[in-house]
């Protein structure tokens, strides 16, 4: 095989793995403050991705429940069309920001406008976000 050939091979893969990795959802900047107001204003919508026993635990008011393990089992894009507008931006949120990641690449890839959050269930409480009543 022709060397040339080979390098241009190489750089290819190279090229392909930089732009799969650029593609990964990274922590929003949106400050808390914006954030909520987005949601209070109907700009956008919380998406708590954490597992139902821990949203049996404590969530937000207001916020939608869709699992990372249920992402990854893959859902159909029109049952999540009918829990999450497209119109709206959607903040992911966890207990301490991984799955968010995680779930944001997810539905990046399902064609909606995410943000994920490094701030988790708690941070989010103490940031002014009502909790659920029991």
């Amino acid at each position: 095989m022709n060397s040339r050939f080979i390098r241009y091979g190489v750089a290819l893969g190279c090229w392909a793995i930089a732009s799969a990795s650029s593609l990964a959802a990274d922590h929003t900047t949106d400050t808390l403050p914006a954030v909520k107001k987005n949601v209070e204003d109907k700009k956008a919508v919380l998406v708590d991705v954490r597992e139902q026993s821990e949203w049996n635990d404590g969530h937000v008011t207001g916020a939608v429940l869709l699992p990372l393990s249920e992402l990854h089992a893959g859902i159909d894009k029109d049952a999540l069309a009918k829990r999450l507008p497209k119109d709206q931006i959607v903040y992911t949120h966890c207990a301490v920001g991984k799955r968010s990641l995680t779930a944001a690449d997810i539905l990046i890839k399902a064609g909606y406008d995410v943000r994920a959050l490094k701030a988790g269930y708690k941070d989010l409480i103490e940031a002014g976000f009502k909790k659920a009543d029991e």
